[in-house]
């Protein structure tokens, strides 16, 4: 576990980035893709909790709070870069169990956390919106508690649940920000008359983009428009399973080893992970 200098620095640098420009926060699923990340000069990451359940042989959704933070701190032990953490719902139904558990996570050593406001039903997908700003005032108090340094990310899922509703989930974002999220997130919002009407709607709060898909917009569409950090949620994960299915899959069913052909070299990993 890093010292507490060390993660007050983290955080504090955390903060730094979301005051001007646009920068791009990855989200790796494990130890390695988290070095390869930081290799590359990325200079935050952020978990991913589809990622991480996918790692361990689950859907998304299904890790126990105990198995998240361990995760967090394998994640914040990883590199030296700030770590936001996917915190989906708070891992409990009620805001006493939110606020315990958003401690627990501050005692991580995380720079950042995001609360998001679905329910995992399907006929009622979203919490209401007083219970969902009870429940982000709760994670804002246990924050407080703990030094007030970690970013607070609040979560509109309406667009990731099928209720696509911008207004809705606007109203909800200026609730959040409110209860004292200091970032905002939509993810699910594709378009750039949805992304500028979140920006202009919660400002001069940041925004966060997910980005898990084939787009035409580039980094300096995306800063045009507004918006401070761009995350990428499990798109990483599912490159990684994408190429790892479709050559197992010709193996099992034709015989033939040619997906190979774009594996990554063993001598690059081998020299990517060798300890200096």
């Amino acid at each position: 576990m890093p010292s507490s200098t060390t993660i007050a620095d983290r955080r504090r640098a955390f903060r730094q980035l979301h005051d001007t420009g646009c920068f791009v926060i990855p989200n790796p699923w494990d130890i390695g893709s988290a070095l390869y990340l930081q290799r590359l000069g990325f200079q935050a990451l952020a978990t991913t909790s589809s990622g991480a359940a996918w790692r361990h042989g689950m859907a998304d959704g299904r890790m126990s709070v105990q198995q998240v933070l361990v995760h967090l701190r394998e994640m914040v032990d990883a590199t030296g870069l700030p770590v936001n953490a996917d915190f989906e719902g708070g891992y409990a139904d009620d805001v006493d169990g939110v606020a315990r558990n958003v401690r627990l996570a501050v005692e991580t050593g995380v720079a950042g956390l995001s609360i998001e406001d679905s329910t995992g039903d399907a006929d009622a997908p979203l919490r209401d919106i007083p219970t969902a700003v009870a429940r982000m005032r709760a994670a804002r108090a246990a924050i407080d508690a703990g030094g007030g340094d970690t970013l607070l990310v609040g979560r509109a899922e309406n667009f990731i649940v099928g209720r696509p509703d911008l207004d809705d989930a606007i109203r909800r974002l200026q609730a959040y920000a409110e209860a004292g999220a200091d970032c905002l997130y939509a993810p699910g919002i594709k378009t750039r008359e949805q992304i500028a009407a979140v920006v202009a709607a919660v400002a001069p709060k940041p925004v966060n983009l997910l980005i898990g898909f084939p787009t035409d917009l580039t980094m300096r569409d995306i800063e045009t428009l507004g918006v401070r950090r761009v995350s990428v949620g499990g798109a990483l994960a599912r490159s990684a399973w994408g190429g790892f299915m479709r050559s197992a899959q010709l193996i099992a069913s034709e015989g033939r080893f040619d997906g190979f052909a774009s594996a990554a070299s063993g001598v690059e990993l081998n020299n990517l992970f060798r300890a200096p």
